[in-house]
Parts: C-alpha cells; structure tokens; sequence
C-alpha cells in the first residue's frame, strides 16, 4: 500500500507513494543532517560527515538545532493563540518532537498544515508526520522551496487551505539554502502574495551576525569551498526580504531569545546559536 493511502480515517494526504521515492544517499540533504544534529536516526554516513565538519567548526551546532526546534513550538503557539487554525510549513524536515501540527492541534484540533519538504526519505516517514487529530486534517507534499509556484498550484495545497482565510506561512531554518538574495526575495514574495491579509509568515535563519571575526572567516572559507550549503544573512538583507511586512516583537532576535520568558535559564547566547527568528503579519 501505498503512503498516499496510509491514514485516510486521519485526514492525512500525500501525494505520492515510497515506492516512487528516490533516496540519494551519496549526498548531504539538510533534513537528514539536521536529523543527526538533533540525535536521530533517520540520516546516512555523508549525512554525519558534513554534520561532524560543520560541529568541527562550529561546536554550539547541536544546540541551534534544539533551540531552532524550540522557536518553532513557541512560533506556532503564538500564530494558533492569534487564530491562525491553517499552516503551510515549508522546509518541513524529518518527523521529530513538537512538529507543527502536533503543537497547533494541541491548542486548536481543527487546525489544518500542510507540509513541503524536497527530500524523499521525508515522504517515507510522512506516516509519523502525518498523525493528525480528526478534527483537523494533515497533509505533504514533495516539493522545493525555489520552486513556489509548484507548491501553489498543487492541488493538495488548495484542497486543504482555505486561501480566503489567513493562513500562517512556516520558513523554518529552510531560507538560507537559497543563496542569492534576490531569489529569496521572488520565492518570499511569490509565497507571501498568495496569502490573504492577516497571515503570518514565521522565520527562522543562519546568520553571523552575532559571531566574532575568526568564526565568520572559517564559515565564509567553508561556503567558498563548497562544503557548507547554508548561507547566512544579516538582519539588514532579511529585512529586505520581509518589508512591509508587520513584525512582531521582539522583532528579529537570536531564536533562543524569541519570546523565551518561560524558557530555561540560562539561555543560550546569540553567538551560541547564530540563528535569526521572527514572526510578521500581513496586513
């Protein structure tokens, strides 16, 4: 059986089977090494490779990815308090705690989400993903962020989310694969022009804005060399990606920062996790 067919009393949908699903094994994908980082099981030998490299250089790496983690359960809470009941997470990752769905249908089980996500092993696990309370319903589709209008003409997508009602739009830590800036601009823009007034756009990104001379030259020398697929942005050009866009507060902060009163002390420090998070309403 198919995966398209696994949970259809759940209100769960994909659109294709595992058994079309092509897993590249030979090369890093950003779900998997994050997977590593967050101590899973669900990744491969060049997946821990590039994971290791980039610890090698940047030993806090496991700890932005829990707190990344982190600002996307306190990023949904605040949209489903706000009445956001429709997601679109895109950039979804492997299945882990506090996925998107959980974490709204927790407060609202009539919320809708669906996820995006360009790596086949996703679609292979998309029946732990997948688990949607009835009264909502849960959703994935295969498809790349740089591709924005594939994602808005999937009929899954328009099947699922009522695009007359706001709609909140989850980029977490996927914007920074995309490396040149205008062309994050046209994907946002693209993206953000198809939601109604009164959606939100949640963000999470690498930056080095908070680092210290020597860590931005290793990371500079390791996307230079092809072996880092991330690239960071200051707060200025993420700005500009999200103009006219309502931020709220605290704004643009370390995600370890965003909304973390409840949060364990200590917190991290910016440095730690060089990660920027926001959330922004369109008005």
């Amino acid at each position: 059986m198919g995966i398209d067919h696994i949970g259809a009393n759940f209100g769960v949908t994909v659109t294709e089977s595992v058994n079309e699903a092509k897993i590249d094994s030979t090369t890093p994908h950003p779900a998997r090494r994050y997977n590593y980082w967050l101590g899973g099981k669900d990744n491969f030998a060049v997946d821990r490779e590039s994971g290791d490299l980039i610890e090698k250089n940047f030993p806090t790496v496991r700890l932005m990815a829990v707190e990344n983690r982190g600002f996307l359960r306190r990023a949904t809470t605040f949209l489903t308090d706000a009445g956001i009941r429709q997601f679109l997470d895109v950039g979804t990752g492997l299945p882990t705690a506090n996925n998107t769905h959980e974490v709204a249908q927790a407060l609202a089980p009539e919320s809708r989400v669906v996820y995006v996500d360009n790596d086949p092993m996703v679609l292979a696990h998309a029946r732990a993903l997948l688990t949607s309370k009835p009264e909502g319903r849960t959703t994935y589709i295969e498809a790349d962020l740089r591709g924005p209008e594939k994602i808005l003409a999937d009929p899954v997508l328009r099947g699922t989310l009522d695009f007359t009602q706001p709609i909140g739009l989850m980029l977490i830590a996927v914007l920074h694969f995309v490396r040149d800036n205008a062309d994050a601009i046209r994907v946002v823009r693209t993206l953000l022009d198809a939601l109604p007034s009164g959606s939100y756009v949640a963000v999470s990104h690498s930056t080095v804005d908070f680092a210290d001379a020597a860590t931005t030259a290793r990371y500079s020398s390791l996307i230079a060399s092809g072996r880092v697929d991330a690239f960071p942005r200051t707060a200025g050009e993420l700005g500009e990606i999200f103009a006219g866009l309502d931020v709220v507060e605290p704004g643009f902060v370390a995600v370890s920062q965003w909304r973390a009163d409840a949060e364990p002390e200590p917190r991290p420090t910016p440095a730690e996790v060089s990660v920027y998070g926001a959330v922004a309403r369109i008005p």
